[in-house]
């Protein structure tokens, strides 16, 4: 199991940053790993969504995603390339409009996915996609 927290400040309020995060099917326009995000069904409850990525290789998995707007989502595999796949933002409004973002996740690989793809997710890949969701935030929000 591969797993991580990192934290970034974003100089857009919480609840501008929370509908950045929900909007899935947006991912692909500014995450450089994500080839295509799908909402399955969303309810009262939870959202179920598809994510392809292409890192090294191309994964497929679906995710169920409950929004406790403004200030949680969390997430667990549902079907996939990993055994495991569960996570979560966690938003903590700052003064001045900003906010503290959370991002955990915790990985399993499942017999098809390397190793080296999923350190690769976890260790590499999350500070780039922190980021990316900071200046998607601040571009689309003025930030």
């Amino acid at each position: 199991m591969a797993g991580a927290t990192q934290t970034v400040v974003v100089d857009v309020p919480r609840d501008v940053l929370f509908e950045v995060i929900r909007d899935y099917e947006r991912y692909p326009e500014f995450l450089d790993d994500m080839e295509a995000a799908r909402v399955v069904r969303r309810d009262d409850d939870a959202v179920e969504a598809e994510f392809t990525l292409n890192v090294i290789k191309r994964i497929s998995y679906t995710l169920r995603l409950v929004e406790r707007a403004p200030e949680r989502l969390e997430w667990s595999l549902v079907k996939g390339m990993f055994k495991r796949n569960d996570g979560s933002w966690t938003l903590e409004e700052l003064p001045g409009g900003r906010t503290r973002a959370t991002y955990s996740i915790e990985i399993t690989i499942g017999v098809f996915l390397p190793g080296t793809i999923v350190n690769r997710l976890v260790g590499k890949t999350l500070p780039a996609t922190l980021q990316a969701f900071k200046q998607r935030a601040e571009s689309l929000h003025g930030g």
